[in-house]
């Protein structure tokens, strides 16, 4: 180490100090004054060569020349071996910079089997050098804090990477990119779509389907059924010899039953592989683009069966050079007309006398068992089946929350405004599934829906099908009123909520429609309308879907008004600063005029529409009503007791505006629904005791299954009078059994003239 120079300033009035200074800026301006190795930097020092090139102080002349002398006058060797201490001090101190520009040259010498940049080999040459520096450092002493500061800061040690290897989960940890063939880029490619690991169908599929076995997966919605045939055929193509050839025939066909899914496919291909020639044939589009892929070639082929059939019909379309073949929502492919446009198609490539088939594969969420027997004539004998739903309960999709609500059609498109207010809001996606066309083209135009709407549905020209599905991932708008069109396999980002505007007639629909929602680990909630008639298509969803709904009431008041002001207070944090000044002085006049509370909840409720409210049943959702409950100490037999209590301190006229009385579970209640109006009344005119409580209900109770539907019919179908077929006429209870036992036939009278 060479000695430490403290270099003084000239003091005033000394006769050297012109000569000291003349000589040193010459010999700086020179350079020679740093090279000679007259000052030499200190290891302790805190500041670089790179940040300060001029000395402190100043020598007196005397000091200076001897210092010089002893340092030139040393040997050879020693003048040597200070320089190279010197230069390599300057060196550790120094920018990174140039490491990095050597990286950037290295990735043009190494590429992968996908002409991929081989970013691992980088890396562990980029953390060799670091390390390399770091013990050049410490081999020289104790660096000073400049010099750390300019090493590049070591990575996580490995302790911290064994921590985050403990902290994975089991599914992360089978589903490791690093455990199956899939190539460099294509795993960047999946992390750019936000995949970090394969799900359970993925990992169970991916070998078979990448060893050209033929295989049917079935797994429930959202849980990534598209890459789990995508990626495996995608590293298969590639890892075979390129083709570029101009007009080469497809290798991959994928046939879907809707547009907007055979649309999402073809993207998902594009989102693994810059290689392949993916393209996508559908209706309502033209023909000349998909006539000028064809002369152009393409490696990956997927459709409709109507549009892939119309251009083997003329001749434009060859399929003979097919090696795989998937059919997308199989059961709905065979199950909706296309079976013969199917067969049509693959007759092709499917030859009797022909050694080699394609390779088939079939996905779905639902597999009826028709599926496997039509599935036969396409597939080998020795297919792999892979069933993660298998003889499991439940059909439906875990990461759903299901409920159920009792609404009259009358009621349902106001009823369906507020529960997207209070389920969804303004910054959520919801899609709306009716059954008819009509009626997705009349919701969607409905005022009670605040929320921006827009239909889709087969009527619409596919052009702006397209735009409104796009519109609807991007948020342009946040409510999708569709037909089972957006039922399959579309894969719809952030979608909160579903709603079904009835039980629907198979049970298929209703898993893959509820499936729009809690995709991709997410979580989602579908509520299903139904009528009083439609109480036992409800019960057989839920016995052949494996679920249970929770009856719900409509939306209350103070739950719209609460998802209204948490709404109306997101718009505010949304509005620019500059635009807040400009009605700065109209504000301050408007709390002069009506004070800062008033005035700001006034503007609250104008920004979140919510300037009138209804109060509504929550037990038939009607307008106009509110739900009451009549808790009591013990068990009741009859309903006719609880009748007794209500007259015995709100009177005999009462019964008028009592409709809808229920027994709750347990029998240790009844709920019932009175006008809005007349609750205030009955509060004040009401007494608890211990034996009868009365409340106003805020939430939807549970009730007596076995006496709901004939406890509702009889005490709501005549304005409350036709309570009276349970009766006071005897104690023994004769009522109730009519209830239960005469219900039957309640039912079948009642139920088309009085059903709500």
């Amino acid at each position: 180490m060479s000695r430490a120079v403290n270099v003084a300033p000239p003091t005033r009035g000394s006769s050297f100090a012109p000569v000291n200074e003349r000589f040193l800026s010459a010999r700086v301006a020179s350079g020679s004054f740093f090279s000679s190795g007259a000052i030499s930097v200190q290891s302790h020092m805190s500041i670089c060569p790179t940040t300060s090139n001029m000395p402190s102080k100043i020598l007196p002349a005397a000091d200076q020349s001897a210092l010089l002398e002893e340092v030139e006058s040393g040997p050879p060797l020693l003048k040597k071996k200070k320089m190279k201490e010197q230069k390599q001090m300057a060196d550790e101190c120094d920018s990174p910079t140039p490491k990095k520009r050597k990286v950037e040259k290295m990735p043009t010498e190494s590429t992968d089997t996908n002409g991929n940049m081989d970013t691992i080999q980088i890396k562990l040459k980029k953390k060799k050098k670091k390390k390399a520096n770091v013990e050049d450092v410490m081999g020289n002493g104790e660096p000073d804090k400049a010099c750390v500061s300019a090493v590049d800061t070591p990575g996580p040690s490995s302790e911290d990477s064994d921590s985050e290897r403990e902290k994975e989960t089991p599914e992360q940890k089978e589903g490791a990119f690093s455990n199956f063939r899939i190539s460099q880029n294509t795993i960047t490619l999946l992390r750019a779509r936000g995949v970090s690991y394969l799900f359970d169908i993925q990992v169970k599929t991916f070998n078979s389907v990448y060893d050209g076995k033929d295989v049917i997966g079935q797994a429930r919605t959202g849980t990534g059924k598209t890459f789990s045939f995508a990626v495996p055929l995608v590293e298969k193509l590639q890892s075979a010899a390129e083709d570029r050839r101009r007009g080469r025939a497809p290798k991959v066909l994928v046939l879907a039953p809707t547009r907007e899914l055979a649309i999402q496919v073809a993207k998902d291909f594009k989102d693994v592989t810059r290689r392949l020639s993916v393209t996508c044939f559908y209706g309502g589009s033209s023909y000349n683009p998909q006539l000028e892929a064809i002369r152009n070639g393409i490696d990956v082929l997927v459709g409709t069966p109507g549009r892939i059939r119309d251009h083997l019909q003329n001749n434009k379309l060859d399929l003979s050079q097919l090696k795989h073949v998937v059919l997308d929502e199989v059961d709905q492919m065979l199950d909706m007309g296309f079976a013969e446009q199917v067969e049509e198609i693959l007759s092709l490539s499917y030859k009797k006398d022909a050694e080699e088939k394609p390779q088939t594969l079939l996905f779905s969420a639902t597999c009826p068992s028709w599926v496997y027997d039509v599935a036969k004539k396409y597939m080998r004998a020795q297919c792999i089946h892979v069933d993660l739903i298998g003889k499991k309960t439940q059909k439906a999709a875990t990461t759903v929350e299901h409920l159920a609500i009792a609404c009259h059609w009358s009621q349902r498109a106001s009823v369906i405004g507020d529960v997207v207010q209070v389920y969804s809001g303004s910054h959520g996606r919801t899609i709306v599934f009716c059954e008819t066309k009509r009626d997705a083209t009349e919701l969607s135009m409905n005022a009670s829906i605040k929320q921006s709407a827009q239909s889709l549905h087969g009527d619409i020209p596919q052009k702006q099908r397209e735009i409104t599905l796009k519109g609807f991932r991007s948020g342009t708008f946040e409510v999708l009123v569709a037909t089972n069109v957006a039922a399959r396999g579309l894969d719809i980002p952030e979608v909160d909520l579903v709603i079904q505007c009835s039980p629907p007639n198979d049970v298929e629909s209703y898993i893959h429609r509820s499936g729009r929602t809690g995709r991709a680990g997410r979580t989602g909630i579908c509520i299903c309308f139904y009528q009083r008639k439609e109480e036992s298509q409800l019960k057989f969803v839920e016995q052949k879907a494996g679920i249970t709904f929770k009856r719900v009431g409509v939306p209350t008041a103070n739950d719209i008004i609460q998802s209204s002001s948490k709404d109306a207070v997101r718009f505010l944090d949304s509005v620019p600063a500059v635009a807040v000044g400009y009605f700065r002085e109209a504000a301050r006049e408007l709390i002069e005029q009506r004070g800062a509370e008033e005035a700001l909840a006034a503007a609250l409720a104008h920004i979140s529409g919510a300037t009138s409210l209804e109060q509504r049943s929550l037990i038939s959702s009607d307008a106009g009503f509110s739900t009451m409950i009549l808790n009591c100490s013990q068990e009741m037999h009859n309903i006719g007791f609880a009748w007794r209590g209500l007259k015995e301190q709100l009177g005999e006229g009462i019964d008028e505006h009592i409709k809808r009385m229920t027994f709750l579970k347990g029998r240790t209640g009844v709920c019932f629904d009175v006008p809005a109006s007349k609750v205030k009344e009955m509060q004040d005119r009401w007494q608890d005791g211990g034996r009868w409580q009365l409340s106003v209900a805020t939430e939807l109770p549970e009730m007596e299954q076995s006496m709901r539907q004939s406890s509702e019919r009889s005490s709501g179908g005549f304005g409350g009078r036709g309570r009276r077929s349970f009766g006071f006429r005897g104690n023994n209870g004769s009522g109730g059994r009519r209830a239960r036992g005469g219900g039957a036939a309640q039912k079948r009278s009642f139920s088309q003239a009085f059903d709500y």
